[in-house]
């Protein structure tokens, strides 16, 4: 029998992502409430690792395994129903997305540090955000970057630094703890399962960028990314930038090795991209102005220093007005 304290943080967990989930997929914004007032859900939740309790997770793996649920009582049959392989493929996979959209707001500070580049990516997934250089933009209108069959468009507000040209991008390197392979069916459809029903569009990207990344693979290392950056850095090609980067990756992290990380890439000979939530590096949300408002958004950084406010599945990019 779990206890009690679990089962109520699995519960605040499901709530807290039924309000995230407002606006963006009305599914999944039931199915969490939902699954926070089901007793019988819940107590299998329990059974898992907390780290493997998370809302995402359980609703990709359901998903993964059986297709978009039309209500919750389908959800909740499939859950129960099928409980062993929903919980093993939740201890198998991770929630892993990867939303290449989030490049576009990336891509202008790349166009602002010297190249040529040697560009890491930890927590990198299928390493679709290592190829900022190969999608086509469109933001506020204005097209920018190569024709590409991935389109990423964003509305923007504040003193948005437009590019005028394409960083020039020499080395990719992705780290992770179980890289995944764009080219793998099986992997291809565990990154369509993690995302939310109601974000069609997401879906045509995600294919499209795939296939881009399949027919030009980049180094992949498998590993802790603490670990295994300074060895990431050490490949750099000679005479390049490095420049490491996250996006919505170090919440996953306890504070005290968020701390680790940070102070790692303060040591390092490299520029520091991180594009996270709110609370994940308070050091950098105490430079921001309004603390309190759009919680929701991810905070966009350059060697820790906040540049905007991001949309977490891209689309909108909030510049600040520097101070």
């Amino acid at each position: 029998m779990a206890d009690e304290q679990s089962i109520t943080d699995i519960a605040a967990r499901h709530q807290l992502f039924s309000a995230e989930a407002a606006g963006l997929s009305v599914n999944y914004e039931i199915f969490a409430r939902s699954i926070a007032d089901d007793p019988a859900v819940l107590q299998l939740l329990a059974t898992l690792p907390p780290a493997k309790a998370q809302p995402n997770l359980l609703l990709a793996a359901v998903q993964y395994r059986h297709g978009a649920a039309d209500t919750y009582l389908q959800l909740r049959s499939w859950i129960i129903d099928d409980w062993d392989q929903v919980a093993a493929t939740m201890m198998a996979r991770a929630t892993q997305t990867n939303e290449p959209a989030r490049c576009a707001a990336i891509l202008p500070l790349l166009a602002l540090i010297p190249g040529p580049i040697t560009l890491i990516e930890v927590g990198a997934s299928a390493g679709l955000c290592l190829y900022p250089d190969r999608y086509s933009y469109s933001y506020d209108g204005r097209r920018f970057g190569p024709r590409s069959s991935v389109l990423l468009q964003s509305t923007t507000t504040g003193p948005f630094p437009m590019p005028t040209e394409m960083p020039q991008i020499v080395k990719r390197v992705g780290i992770d703890l179980n890289p995944l392979d764009p080219s793998d069916a099986d992997d291809r459809a565990w990154l369509q399962a993690l995302i939310w029903p109601g974000e069609d569009p997401r879906r045509s990207r995600l294919t499209a960028a795939l296939d881009l990344a399949a027919g030009s693979p980049a180094e992949m290392m498998t590993g802790d990314l603490i670990a295994e950056l300074p060895g990431a850095v050490s490949r750099a090609t000679p005479g390049s930038t490095v420049v490491a980067f996250h996006t919505a990756v170090l919440a996953y992290l306890d504070a005290p090795r968020r701390a680790v990380f940070a102070d790692l890439v303060r040591q390092l000979p490299i520029r520091w991209i991180s594009q996270e939530g709110l609370g994940v590096f308070p050091a950098i949300r105490d430079q921001l102005p309004h603390q309190g408002a759009d919680s929701g958004q991810l905070v966009l950084a350059l060697d820790g220093k906040p540049l905007a406010r991001t949309a977490p599945h891209g689309g909108r990019i909030d510049w600040l007005q520097q101070r």
